[in-house]
């Protein structure tokens, strides 16, 4: 069966539907390999999980031991990061944030001692730059961590990102390169086809494509057009987030992470803090409840924010898959590819998923890091 990427008409546009970093990375890409782009966002771009992201791009801080192809995805994309800013901030002539500090890992209590350990011993077994420290190795590294930690680990090589600024860097490179960013239009439903896909938008407007792409997050079991079986199966998982205003005497350099929180140190003296993760639908407000486990976890590590005054507060929903894993590639939809369920991955894993998958939208061929993602998993295991 010919490919139907390779058979569309490609002086059609690629219809993304989904504003966020996922949606505008790719079209970025798609349209510096001289294809069109339109990309359709309910809201504005950006505005959603991509904003209330910490911006941290930390792989071994995410390791799940059980799942090895993530891991390696994580990696490769954190080793594009560096090139993926750059061209970014040439183009657009804004920052992005991009920098890589290290950070600091506390553990709060035995158990989690326990844990980091495992943790530490698997980071060595892959070969990486992680150092064991003690309490003394730790506070000349970081003097803002609490002062008796159970156990602390070093990790030089994470990174991380202003993800507002990101986004504001990737929609102006978007649009100089000539992209059509379509605000406030929301897409009810979408129509398979494999040379002639199309976008139904609420108001009625029907736009045809050479290829639809979901880029959706947490809404993207909603979209009409889909048998249930190529629904991709993703849930809104809540985070919450607080951020204060650094003053002297603190002076935060790394970021600070437990097992159930991070502090994350900003440009301008922002101190970022958070995160929960909530099972709570598509409730997106912040809770007193949200708030009070923030600040009672993340004192634990970093006591000095309790004197820092509070500039903001948000919630975002994050869009977490059925197994957790993001959902990438060509799917069973004659016509329509999908990037989403990036759970806590999303920033990590921008360049690498809209370099693969544009690699696909291009070509017809599924690239081995994307393979293990495909949306395909799903109706294999339901079938």
């Amino acid at each position: 069966m010919p490919d139907p990427v390779k058979t569309s008409r490609s002086d059609r546009p690629v219809l993304i539907v989904g504003g966020g970093v996922a949606g505008l990375a790719l079209g970025w890409r798609l349209l510096h390999a001289g294809r069109s782009v339109q990309l359709f966002e309910r809201d504005r771009a950006g505005r959603g999980a991509s904003w209330a992201s910490a911006g941290m791009l930390a792989p071994d801080a995410e390791i799940g031991f059980e799942d090895p192809e993530l891991y390696r995805l994580n990696r490769e994309s954190l080793r594009r990061w560096p090139a993926f800013a750059k061209a970014l901030e040439t183009e657009s002539g804004m920052e992005t944030g991009f920098r890589t500090d290290g950070a600091v890992h506390v553990a709060a209590d035995r158990d989690e001692a326990e844990a980091l350990r495992r943790r530490y011993d698997f980071m060595k077994a892959q070969g990486l730059d992680v150092r064991w420290l003690s309490p003394a190795e730790a506070l000349d590294i970081e003097p803002f961590i609490t002062s008796r930690p159970a156990a602390v680990l070093y990790s030089p090589s994470d990174s991380q990102v202003d993800s507002r600024a990101l986004v504001e860097a990737l929609q102006a490179s978007f649009l100089k390169a000539g992209g059509v960013l379509r605000e406030g239009v929301a897409v009810r439903a979408v129509e398979p086809d494999a040379r002639t896909p199309a976008v139904m938008t609420e108001s009625g407007e029907r736009v045809e494509g050479s290829c639809v792409v979901l880029a959706t997050g947490a809404w993207s079991h909603g979209m009409e057009g889909l048998t249930a079986d190529q629904k991709p199966p993703v849930r809104p998982v809540r985070g919450q987030m607080m951020e204060l205003q650094s003053e002297p005497p603190f002076d935060l350099q790394h970021v600070v992470r437990s097992a159930h929180m991070c502090v994350v140190p900003k440009p301008g003296g922002r101190v970022l803090v958070g995160t929960t993760m909530e099972e709570m639908g598509f409730d997106a407000r912040v809770t007193a409840g949200g708030l009070y486990t923030i600040l009672e976890e993340a004192r634990k590590i970093v006591p000095g924010i309790d004197d820092l005054p509070v500039r903001d507060i948000w919630a975002g929903l994050r869009p977490a898959s059925r197994d957790h894993l993001p959902i990438l590639g060509p799917s069973s939809a004659p016509g329509v590819v999908m990037t989403t369920g990036f759970y806590r991955h999303g920033m990590l894993l921008a360049p690498v998923a809209s370099e693969e998958v544009a690699q696909y939208i291009l070509s017809g061929e599924t690239s081995a890091w994307i393979a293990p993602f495909l949306p395909g998993r799903f109706e294999t295991v339901s079938a």
